[in-house]
């Protein structure tokens, strides 16, 4: 009976899920010892490949690019997201509600590459117009992952915000204190796992897009993804599996961390709630 139990339908799938989904990372990241001219040939260990890597500026500079680009676009559609999923949830009657939720997913469930174009366009006719942007660059591409970020974070944030206790601020409210001091000091505690999440979302979300990217960059600042694709377009390299071990360890560095961050705080404000 337990033998059976232990091997149920559900679980045999789930497992079978979780290989399929995480050998071709292993895999990758075996390969990155590899001392192998070829991608995918074990030629015994080595480190070679990483040395290789942090000599190499080209990438250096489109992974400092991307990083830059990831980290100011996820602040901003983590603030933006926030803003929006407070207001549609929290303000129920206003004209344009259903319009302004709309637009803001919209991008959700638009192909990147019609996003792509139309951000190519209204870029080009902006500057057109009124001569900005000047040219392709960072800052579109910044203004691009904002776009799509948001989104995202939109989402997220609308359903942990809906769930969050409302009589503590209620409370508050009937004691005096002003909308700011209440968000600041009751609803954002609460929120704050969820704002981590999104951020995060948005961080990975960011750092990994290329379509879109390549609609709205310009030439002399690619991003990491832009800088692999061309060099796998050319012929892998053994220096793009370091890469890309490197990135597997950051992000689910930073992940654990902020998992780590969110249960702590979740844990502390239901300990408070229950005294």
């Amino acid at each position: 009976m337990r033998i059976s139990s232990f091997f149920s339908y559900s679980k045999v799938m789930l497992i079978l899920g979780l290989i399929f989904l995480y050998i071709p990372l292993v895999i990758l990241i075996l390969f990155s010892f590899s001392n192998s001219q070829i991608i995918n040939l074990w030629g015994g260990f080595t480190l070679d490949w990483y040395k290789e890597l942090f000599q190499d500026g080209d990438i250096i500079s489109a992974a400092l690019i991307s990083l830059q680009v990831a980290l100011i676009a996820s602040l901003c559609a983590t603030v933006l997201g926030t803003m929006v999923a407070y207001i549609m949830t929290r303000f129920n009657y206003f004209r344009s509600k259903n319009f302004l939720y709309g637009m803001v997913i919209t991008p959700l469930v638009l192909p990147d590459i019609v996003l792509g174009v139309s951000l190519l366009l209204m870029f080009t006719s902006l500057q057109n117009l009124i001569g900005w942007p000047h040219g392709r660059g960072m800052m579109t591409i910044i203004i691009a992952h904002i776009t799509f970020c948001t989104a995202y974070v939109t989402i997220v944030m609308q359903a942990r915000i809906a769930s969050a206790d409302r009589s503590i601020e209620e409370a508050a409210m009937d004691l005096g204190a002003k909308p700011a001091k209440i968000f600041f000091q009751i609803t954002l505690p609460q929120i704050i796992p969820s704002l981590i999440a999104s951020f995060l979302l948005a961080f990975t979300l960011s750092i990994d897009d290329l379509v879109i990217t390549e609609f709205v960059a310009g030439s002399s600042d690619p991003t990491l993804p832009m800088y692999i694709y061309s060099t796998v377009k050319n012929g892998p390299t053994p220096e793009i599996n370091a890469l890309a071990t490197l990135m597997i360890a950051i992000i689910s560095t930073c992940v654990v961390v902020g998992a780590y961050i969110a249960f702590k705080m979740e844990s502390k404000r239901k300990k408070q709630k229950q005294k």
